[in-house]
């Protein structure tokens, strides 16, 4: 006898709810594909290798948009008399290949109504490769609304490809009524897994309010949520904004708020990870920053893969750019083990705006990406990996996630970066997070993980490394960076055992001391710094060229020279020079002994002043502390190995959560 099945919606057709034609291109296309512009635009030799490099990306689109009024809800859309729109896109293309490689499906059905006589609707499918082939099609035969289904095969799809349709007005407009991709799945597997919402916040109430509106609004996801959790750790609270009364309202008695002191993300998310465990009522835990704008649609999605997942299976979302909500800044992430670094897959963009290529004219979007973690920006972890590997280490900001997808992948835990499903979020380029305070935790904790995770005996390129980059924010006369790292490398050598001691301290004590430092006094008066003076014209002041690496070697050994040399007098009261935020590189900084220099994130500057006898005492002590982290690795490699699980247990935790709820005024 047969196992029984019952049919399973994966995936549904859907639109922009606020109408925002800026998202549009992600949901709907209406421009042609054009897979080989991107030869015509490099060249067809050498340049035919770096297929949709940057030179290509903005030579596609027409200009060709979608009408506003043609979105008629969520779920239906309008094609004008003779008009042909494309849904190959981020949001209604079917990623077929990461079904076929993570999911017991084996074949989708797609369903979908239309009205409109004369309509055309075409099925396509495309390789890894990107090459797209028609598949099947199918002609309305009515003005009133008719059906038609497509039963496709995932079993070409094994390194990559997608499926898409395609619709054609004929000499009536037509109006696409629904579609959705669904599967027979064993009958075990027909439950909906159902979710604790995890939101950690700090002095986010309109963001945070808002996001809590738009899981407890949409009846679909409200409906799979058991509680949602908000990790309140700032001064502006979440329920003083104007619209929390309303969103709370929404979740109908399902929204708890934690007010704890600030322990950071990942004292927050494993708040979530606490009480998700200790109510023991969902499969799932879900991970949303606070500064989101979520596609509701896709926490539909990630739980819906993860129910159908091969083995318990960490998913996540990828990132859109808030600010141009079209451009993708994060499709997938690995960590290259060597230099121990957190990056995207050789083959993947990290910054591609879908308004200007789409999807069908994109390469690389149809080869599946297989990642190593998922940003915890949104991020679905199944309950039952918690269990088994523990809750987040207790390292405030960054590496937290990464850590967190290493030690699942080595437990036997895959995660999945999932097409369609994404949030849009503030994109890392434009933050400041290397030069501030985060540079401490950037420091501290990367070594912390590769102590867990490194597979080489020294921790390979990572010291090496440490120590360019130390050197390098030395000849930038950013001192206060420098110090800040190398603190990092004293506690990460300090050993496992105070994690949890320090969590709450540690961000006041590193704000505190880089007060005075010139490189991190920061204002955003521009009438605050003195006008720039040299004492002799610079031969070469372009700053916005890159200069070639021999001649970047050339500048390092020139740059160290001159840290041994006294100051120009005039640099001490009037800077020398005034350096954009993107041109403010080690190499072109190492010439001066001051400089305006304006942060990454455009809204102030600091005057750096290059300080000889500080240089002497950092560079001295940034060579000895290298050669410990050399000598020592493989001991603290196994000290951190040996405590992991007991710091990330519950147990551990709940002390720090105590602690934390005594300092949030509960």
């Amino acid at each position: 006898m047969s196992e029984a099945t019952v049919r399973r919606v994966l995936q549904r057709f859907v639109l922009p709810g606020d109408r925002d034609l800026d998202v549009v291109p992600l949901y709907v296309d209406t421009e042609d594909a054009m897979l080989d512009a991107d030869k015509e635009t490099i060249g067809s030799n050498k340049g035919a290798q770096k297929l949709n490099k940057a030179a290509a990306r903005q030579a596609i689109s027409s200009g060709t948009s979608l009408h506003p009024d043609a979105i008629l809800d969520r779920r239906r859309l309008r094609v004008e008399e003779a008009q042909r729109i494309s849904l190959g896109t981020y949001f209604n293309g079917f990623p077929a290949s990461y079904w076929r490689r993570w999911t017991i499906v084996q074949q989708v059905r797609l369903d979908l109504t239309l009205s409109g006589l004369g309509a055309s609707v075409i099925v396509y499918r495309s390789m890894a490769n990107g090459r797209s082939q028609r598949v099947d099609g199918w002609t309305c035969e009515t003005s009133g609304p008719s059906s038609a289904s497509f039963d496709l095969t995932l079993t070409p799809f094994v390194d990559g490809g997608w499926y898409w349709f395609d619709v054609v007005a004929g000499d009536e407009a037509a109006v696409i009524e629904e579609a959705t991709w669904s599967a027979e799945v064993p009958a075990d597997r027909a439950e909906v897994g159902s979710v604790t919402v995890g939101i950690t916040t700090m002095n986010r109430p309109d963001f945070c309010a808002a996001l809590v509106a738009q899981v407890g609004e949409d009846p679909d996801v409200n409906a799979l949520v058991d509680e949602v959790l908000v990790m309140e750790q700032g001064t502006q609270k979440v329920v003083d904004d104007p619209g929390f009364a309303k969103a709370e309202a929404s979740l109908g008695g399902k929204l708890r708020v934690i007010e704890q002191g600030n322990i950071g993300g990942s004292g927050g998310f494993a708040r979530a990870q606490f009480e998700a465990l200790k109510s023991d009522r969902s499969k799932y835990v879900l991970f949303l920053d606070d500064d989101i704008i979520a596609e509701p649609e896709s926490i539909l999605r990630a739980v819906t893969f993860g129910d159908l997942a091969r083995r318990p299976t960490i998913v996540g979302g990828h990132m859109f750019s808030i600010f141009a909500k079209a451009r993708l800044h994060s499709f997938g992430e690995i960590i290259n083990r060597h230099r121990f670094w957190w990056m995207s897959p050789k083959s993947a963009e990290a910054d591609w705006d879908f308004g200007a290529r789409n999807l069908r004219s994109s390469r690389w979007l149809h080869r599946r990406l297989d990642v190593d973690f998922n940003p915890w920006f949104m991020c679905l972890i199944p309950l039952e990996v918690v269990r088994e590997i523990g809750l987040s280490l207790p390292l405030f900001i960054k590496w937290d996630d990464s850590e967190y997808g290493l030690r699942a992948q080595a437990a036997g835990y895959p995660t999945v970066s999932m097409p369609g499903a994404a949030v849009w979020h503030v994109p890392w380029t434009d933050k400041n997070d290397a030069l501030d305070w985060q540079a401490y935790f950037h420091q501290r904790n990367r070594f912390v993980a590769a102590f867990l995770h490194s597979p080489f005996e020294h921790g390979g390129r990572l010291i090496r490394e440490s120590l360019n980059h130390q050197l390098k924010h030395l000849f930038a006369m950013q001192y206060s960076t420098v110090e800040l790292r190398h603190q990092a490398l004293e506690d990460a050598l300090a050993g496992p055992e105070g994690l949890h001691a320090v969590l709450g301290s540690k961000l006041g004590d590193v704000r505190e001391f880089r007060k005075g430092w010139d490189d991190a006094e920061l204002s955003a008066d521009p009438d605050a710094f003195p006008p720039v003076r040299h004492s002799k014209p610079r031969r070469k002041s372009d700053t916005s060229e890159i200069p070639s690496k021999p001649s970047q070697l050339i500048s390092a050994v020139l740059g160290g020279i001159r840290q041994f040399r006294g100051t120009r007098p005039l640099s001490r009261e009037f800077p020398e020079g005034n350096m954009p935020a993107m041109d403010a590189r080690w190499y072109h900084l190492a010439t001066l002994d001051s400089a305006i220099v304006s942060m990454p994130d455009g809204t102030s500057a600091a005057f750096y002043r290059r300080q000889p006898e500080q240089f002497k005492d950092l560079f001295r002590r940034t060579l000895e502390i290298h050669e410990r982290l050399y000598r020592e690795w493989p001991t603290m490699a196994r000290r951190y190995r040996e405590a992991l699980g007991e710091i990330t247990s519950p147990e551990a935790w709940e002390p720090t959560f105590e602690a934390s709820l005594k300092a949030g005024g509960k």
